[in-house]
């Protein structure tokens, strides 16, 4: 059986952390956790034409992870991370870097007709560039194609006519409790909160809502199921990149037509196992 093509757009970039840097972005440490999951994953980003830039592709390279990465005049992009005492990070994310200015060429835009899935988020968009080259893809890829929503709210790089674009597009939507509490000031959404997944669902023709409340659980929400979980208590290192790979798991588990319950438990255990290690491109061992 031939391999889910996968594609992340969007940031990559040096975590800063306090022990040294890891490599990161949410996109590309999506696409990482995909690979690693055994699908045919591109990350898809713009690197700086220095030694970070060149460190990321050698990063890259030797964890098989395959990626088109144009070549900006602009510096690699770089985020300093801090960490409270629960592992929870926060970011400052440094601005005009190369992942604000994503190129490609018309071989590596081809390769979208062919897309199993595009997962993309708000950060990236930040450039009008990135907004054009996103809005591009998206009308190219195939209508079977799942179109994964990120949301990924950062800072101030977000605004709700932006969301409800994305939202619109959007086949499968992933949040998580500081996002919900977001979506529910922008958006007027009022209800439990399994009201208010069912509401995202229907309004924006949603296959599936995944939302994510770090020790309280997490659901998956389709039109006609719902599974919540709790989340596996294990040793903290840091939070960094659970998310991505709770989404790496979902979609490359719905591709596989696994069923809801089976994709959502697979999803808690590589969110959990990312959480006992540091930085987001962890090695399943």
């Amino acid at each position: 059986m031939s391999k889910h093509k996968i594609f992340g757009f969007g940031e990559i970039l040096w975590d800063l952390l306090p022990q040294g840097k890891q490599l990161g972005g949410a996109p590309a440490n999506f696409i990482y956790h995909c690979t690693q999951l055994g699908a045919d994953a591109i990350s898809i980003s713009s690197i700086g034409n220095d030694p970070l830039g060149y460190e990321i592709k050698e990063v890259l390279s030797n964890n098989k992870v395959e990626a088109e990465l144009s070549i900006s005049d602009l510096p690699t992009g770089t985020v300093s991370v801090e960490l409270d005492d629960q592992g929870i990070p926060s970011y400052i994310i440094h601005e005009n870097v190369a992942w604000d200015d994503i190129q490609l060429s018309n071989q590596t835009i081809d390769q979208f007709r062919q897309a199993d899935a595009l997962c993309f988020g708000t950060l990236s968009q930040r450039s009008a560039n990135n907004r054009k080259v996103l809005s591009k893809l998206l009308s190219i890829v195939p209508s079977t194609c799942l179109r994964v929503f990120d949301i990924n709210i950062r800072q101030s790089y977000y605004s709700k006519d932006l969301i409800e674009e994305c939202l619109t597009s959007a086949s499968i939507f992933k949040l998580n409790e500081d996002e919900l509490e977001l979506m529910k000031s922008l958006f007027s959404l009022r209800g439990t909160t399994e009201e208010i997944l069912s509401q995202l669902i229907k309004n924006y023709h949603l296959n599936v809502v995944a939302l994510t409340m770090g020790t309280e659980g997490s659901y998956l929400c389709t039109e006609n199921e719902t599974s919540f979980l709790p989340t596996p208590k294990v040793n903290v290192v840091d939070t960094v990149g659970a998310g991505d790979a709770f989404t790496a798991a979902l979609v490359v588990g719905w591709l596989q037509s696994k069923t809801l319950k089976q994709i959502h438990e697979e999803a808690v255990e590589l969110s959990a196992f990312v959480c006992t290690r540091s930085g987001a491109m962890v090695r399943m061992i």
